[in-house]
């Protein structure tokens, strides 16, 4: 026990039988982080290394100096810049559509009995069980016969692909709340309408960060659709432009630029997992108020 002015503050005794069961988990999680910081440096260091030093295995000696112009050459001549705006552009509009969509439908799917309740869940959990390559033959005959191209195709797709699982994913959390925000919010006189924007969505913050960092890291590392549908470069994501990179490898034997698109493309996601990852424990393990 140890004193802190006013405060009595209580150490908690280290378990150590219960750590020592746990070792091997921390191993193997300590193995995981070593193999996957050594893999990301190495990369770091290819970014900034000319091909030969690729080659030769001097990535981290620098003989001729750090190659920033890697990543300006990656960025304006590898179309780096058009493949991040899209997969930008992407995946911005597909969170906020699917947020406006889904939220307000698992509200009511989880704080109403109606008909049709449980087949439209049910229904929610099927779609997401169902793989996209099953689908895209349907799909990409819609979208021929309905002559829908360009980015809003892949938008839509993302959309309604992203959709279900949202839905399902924010069920419990509209669930878990208590029945007596929305007994005081009908004294006081709000629609439901206003009781569900003002009141119950703010409950749920925490998921709707959550579900929309998932969204946002799923449509940003898609790849199968986008290499049906994006049609030409000037539509293409990061996933699919990478490929292009890779391809023309052959022709420009540019292995730094390579690396440091690589590092473009990752960086979005690295620091939505540093700076958001509370916020994605705090939505994966929390919850509204039981009523």
């Amino acid at each position: 026990m140890a004193k802190n002015k006013d405060k009595v503050v209580y150490k908690e005794k280290i378990n150590w039988k219960r750590e020592a069961a746990l070792l091997p988990g921390y191993l193997l999680v300590l193995v995981w982080i070593i193999f996957t910081a050594i893999f990301l440096i190495w990369i770091l260091g290819a970014s900034l290394s000319t091909s030969k030093e690729i080659f030769t295995g001097s990535v981290f000696k620098f003989e001729s100096g750090f190659h920033f112009e890697n990543y300006i050459n990656a960025w304006n001549s590898s179309n780096v810049s058009v493949f991040f705006m899209n997969s930008l552009l992407y995946s911005i509009v597909t969170c906020a559509v699917v947020i406006l969509i889904a939220a307000p439908a698992a509200y009511v799917l989880s704080r109403y009995t109606f008909l049709g309740n449980k087949p439209i869940k049910t229904s929610l959990i099927l779609a997401m069980s169902i793989p996209e390559v099953m689908i895209i033959m349907p799909i990409y005959s819609l979208t021929t016969q309905f002559q829908i191209r360009g980015r809003i195709l892949l938008i839509i797709l993302y959309i309604f692909i992203r959709v279900p699982f949202t839905t399902t994913y924010l069920l419990n959390f509209f669930a878990s709340l208590s029945r007596s925000y929305e007994e005081a919010a009908a004294i006081d006189g709000c629609s439901p309408a206003k009781t569900f924007w003002q009141i119950m969505l703010p409950l749920v913050q925490p998921a709707i960060v959550t579900v929309t960092i998932f969204n946002f890291l799923s449509v940003w590392n898609e790849f199968f659709m986008a290499l049906i549908f994006a049609t030409s470069s000037d539509m293409t994501p990061v996933g699919v432009g990478l490929l292009q990179i890779v391809n023309s490898m052959k022709y420009t034997y540019d292995y730094g630029g390579l690396f440091a698109a690589v590092i473009i493309v990752f960086l979005p996601t690295f620091l939505l997992y540093i700076f958001l990852s509370e916020k994605i424990i705090s939505g994966v393990t929390g919850g509204g108020v039981k009523g």
